[in-house]
């Protein structure tokens, strides 16, 4: 009988153990309530907000290309107005790319300057006419999903791509006339 004994009082919770639990409780609690009031104080910070609503309704027609590469230097655009990029509020960019039409998504960040940040294209869909030369056309629908960073300088957007791999130099689009 006496092997049983401490068996028995095993099972039964300790009155001490039960206090502790009571503390546990309000403890979890407490930190619950510690953490959403920091979540929702990060919510109102002044750090990086997503740019989608800032971009949304401009756009852009563009104007050079830039390489790194000092050999091919900037590839200055003949007819911008036939290479345009329009940021819908929804995520959507909208493009037209010579003769044919682009479309996907994007997804902005901007730093604390708020003139420069963070910007990705999803895959970009485009119809496939065959527009007369430079081909440019495939060139840009081939680079945008591999820009990474934006800046916003002298009235222009620059769109960097990533690993140096160049710069597209847009200038906004003053006339009603946007994407056709």
């Amino acid at each position: 009988m006496k092997d049983r004994a401490p068996d028995a009082r095993r099972c039964r919770p300790a009155p001490e153990l039960k206090s502790r639990r009571w503390g546990y409780g309000r403890q979890m609690r407490i930190g619950r309530s510690a953490l959403a009031i920091l979540l929702l104080a990060g919510c109102a910070s002044s750090g990086p907000q997503p740019l989608g609503l800032g971009l949304g309704g401009t756009a852009w027609q563009l104007v050079a290309i830039q390489s790194m590469d000092d050999t091919q230097g900037t590839t200055k655009i003949n007819a911008p107005e036939r290479f345009t990029l329009q940021f819908g509020s929804d995520g959507q960019a909208n493009l037209r790319l010579d003769c044919n039409r682009g479309m996907g998504r994007y997804d902005a960040t901007a730093a604390s300057d708020g003139r420069s940040g963070s910007i990705q294209f999803g895959p970009i869909a485009a119809t496939r006419a065959r527009c007369p030369p430079p081909h440019l056309d495939e060139r840009i629908a081939r680079d945008l999903p591999h820009v990474r960073g934006y800046l916003l300088k002298d009235g222009k957007l620059f769109l960097s791509l990533m690993a140096d791999g160049g710069i597209y130099e847009w200038a906004p689009i003053t006339s009603k006339e946007t994407i056709r």
